[in-house]
């Protein structure tokens, strides 16, 4: 960003002297032809591809850096860790999480250069009366705006998690401006809400199926549930999450269900079978997708595909036989995982503990935690792994791994570690954990308690009681049901839990010794300080 504005700084002092030494005339130009914001919202399909570059950019959160940005989000905290010794993410937070780090960084600039940026251009575009006969009604209109400003929401919450309070852009600008200012956490939550309020208001309750990737109500509730907790407004959250709960378009999927309906398999691993994300494959407990396609111009890229096969699972491939031949093959099946990040000891075995054995989300069919050597070249060929205890093969090479990100390899390419299988950012079992967050929030324990079980009822899981319930029992029923899908970092960070549960769940002694009380928020970037020469952005405090 430095070298941007070093950039914009040198343009204009250019535009300056040429404005000063050339007869206006000699610049005059006409456009025969020519692509602007000014031309593209002239149309509805400009608005409709407008939209379409705004979802692309959301997603991106997801794919858009290769094992990067996403897979933050896990790595150093209770429920992630890496499993490869060369990759240092959030190993040493002292030295690892720093202002000039780019994963300090990654999320800052996706928001700002990529949602917030576009989100404000629909925005303006679709609120100028010049633009208003491009509308068959003010509620088509209307429906623009709750869209992104539900993409808007949903980034400045998101930043508020991260980072704290944050500037507030509301608007597009037309020159470069270098002195904006932190609103603080509290602000930045309450600019979030009035975006979803109006989404929730503006936005339609389905879409029909041409139209999977676009934001409905639901979405807009279940998000406003979150912010409304942050803003520690209780009863708010209770009704928005119920508006989504009773609103009778989305249940929590009880019964088996999809393309691998009829083999074996348990309802929960229905919900990750590629095919099953979206709501026309009848799947009625998701709310938000986002979009794959394989082979298809910007259906996920050649690299920013579904990697969830290559940053979770175990790098089997890597794995000696006892006889010392090559134990595995890369299939289809089994893609190409190369363990950036694994679930920590805690929740493979101490999170199990109760009921464990019935708790579907821990069955064969969710967690595999018996692998057979699959090379035909090796003489133990279709026998189980025995027991490993090298630090090699114990944290990279073997060790249970989460069968929900299982798919079709990407393009046909087992060895790329990708799927084109859709991804569930919402879905209905989040929410019944947020109403139960904020039933927590009210005092109402016995109503926090129901939440949870409905959860836990589906999964065969025993139910608890209203005096089992605190956050930390909601954070650990969100590790059974949501990892690899929830920011499991945002979430202890706006809970205010992320050093204490990281200390006392994270697998490596390193992340637990380095992880100090001012790293529940991110620093602010340093790139964007340098750049803010105009007034004085401030750090976080500890940086």
């Amino acid at each position: 960003m430095k070298k941007i504005n070093v950039r914009i700084l040198g343009a204009v002092l250019f535009t300056a002297v040429v404005a000063t030494s050339c007869k206006k005339s000699v610049l005059d130009e006409t456009a025969l032809s020519r692509l602007s914001s000014d031309v593209n919202f002239k149309t509805k399909s400009g608005f409709d591809n407008a939209m379409t570059g705004l979802i692309y950019a959301a997603r991106d959160e997801f794919n858009g850096e290769d094992l990067g940005r996403w897979y933050d989000m896990d790595l150093g905290t209770d429920l992630g860790t890496t499993g490869q010794e060369q990759t240092v993410n959030f190993r040493n937070y002292t030295t690892f999480l720093t202002p000039s780090a780019s994963a300090a960084s990654s999320y800052w600039n996706w928001a700002y250069t990529q949602m917030i940026l576009r989100a404000n251009t629909i925005i303006a575009y679709a609120s100028n009366p010049d633009y208003a006969s491009v509308f068959a009604s003010e509620a088509e209109k209307n429906a623009y705006i709750a869209e992104a400003r539900f993409f808007r929401a949903y980034t400045y919450n998101t930043l508020a998690n991260l980072y704290g309070g944050v500037p507030l852009v509301d608007r597009t600008y037309q020159a470069p401006k270098t002195d904006f200012t932190r609103a603080s956490r509290q602000e930045t939550y309450d600019f979030a809400r009035a975006d979803a309020e109006f989404a929730s208001q503006y936005l339609p309750a389905t879409v029909s199926n041409d139209r999977q990737g676009h934001i409905v109500k639901g979405a807009a509730d279940h998000l406003l549930t979150e912010i409304y907790i942050n803003l520690k407004q209780y009863d708010k959250a209770v009704i928005s999450a119920s508006n989504v709960i009773n609103s009778g378009l989305y249940k929590l999927m009880t019964t088996r269900f999809g393309v691998n309906a009829n083999l074996p398999g348990d309802v929960y691993s229905d919900l990750f079978i590629e095919g099953n994300q979206n709501r026309s494959t009848g799947n009625l407990e998701s709310i938000y997708v986002w979009q794959f396609e394989n082979l298809i111009t910007g259906g996920g890229g050649s690299t920013g595909r579904n990697n969830l096969i290559r940053g979770w699972t175990p790098a089997l491939w890597n794995l000696l036989a006892p006889d010392g031949k090559s134990g595995m093959s890369i299939t289809d099946s089994l893609g190409r995982g190369v363990a950036y990040s694994r679930p920590t000891t805690w929740y493979f075995y101490d999170l199990w503990k109760d009921n464990s054995q019935n708790d579907i989300r821990n069955s064969k069919y969710n967690i595999r935690r018996t692998i057979y050597y699959n090379n035909t070249a090796t003489s133990f060929f279709g026998k189980a792994v025995e027991k490993r205890t090298t630090q090699e093969d114990t944290m990279r090479n073997v060790y249970p791994y989460l069968r929900k990100v299982e798919g079709k390899s990407f393009n046909g390419d087992p060895t790329s570690g990708g799927t084109g299988k859709d991804f569930i950012v919402y879905r209905l079992a989040e929410t019944y954990l947020l109403r139960a967050e904020a039933y927590l929030g009210q005092g109402n324990l016995a109503s926090a308690a129901a939440d949870v079980n409905a959860v836990r009822t589906r999964s065969n899981a025993k139910p608890i009681s209203a005096s089992d319930v605190n956050i930390d029992y909601i954070l650990d029923e969100r590790a059974r049901e949501l990892i690899t899908e929830e920011r499991r970092r945002m979430t202890l960070s706006r809970l205010g839990k992320l050093v204490e549960r990281t200390k006392k769940y994270q697998t490596r002694s390193d992340v637990k010794a380095t992880i100090q009380t001012f790293h529940e928020l991110y620093p602010i970037p340093q790139s964007a300080i340098d750049a803010n020469f105009g007034a004085k952005l401030e750090q976080n405090p500890g940086y």
